[in-house]
């Protein structure tokens, strides 16, 4: 797979921080051929009411990884890529440490991308397992 344009993580994690990833705090942590990766504490900001890991900041994450990993794909001055549908299995509760998501590509097309993204414990245990479909829409001035 080719990415459209080179970037490090640096330059990810370096992104504006107005948005909800940062909140959460998830950090881009590898690019490879086929995958992205990203870290999110398992705290007080991603808890629900019984302590646990919310599965809606699993979904974040997922999407997050997602999102970035089709922007990467597509000319910026040319398209946008938004999520079109999420969906994800919570398969365990985690209640502290980090989880890590990996994304790869399932589908590239020219006007959708979907994505598979894997979320680990710290203790190497899938926790979640969800599917972004991204569309790829021409960009509007």
């Amino acid at each position: 797979m080719n990415w459209f344009k080179p970037v490090t993580v640096e330059e990810i994690n370096n992104r504006p921080t107005n948005h909800i990833g940062t909140v959460l705090g998830i950090k881009f942590t590898d690019i490879g051929e086929d995958f992205i990766t990203a870290t999110m504490p398992v705290d007080e900001r991603t808890h629900q009411p019984a302590g646990i890991l919310h599965g809606g900041a699993s979904v974040v994450l997922a999407e997050t990884l997602g999102s970035i990993a089709s922007y990467l794909l597509i000319d910026p001055d040319k398209f946008i890529a938004v999520g079109l549908e999420v969906n994800a299995n919570h398969l365990r509760p985690v209640s502290s440490g980090l989880v890590t998501g990996i994304c790869k590509p399932l589908h590239i097309g020219a006007k959708t991308h979907v994505w598979e993204i894997k979320i680990y414990t710290d203790k190497n245990k899938m926790s979640c397992i969800s599917r972004l479909t991204v569309a790829i829409l021409p960009k509007t001035s």
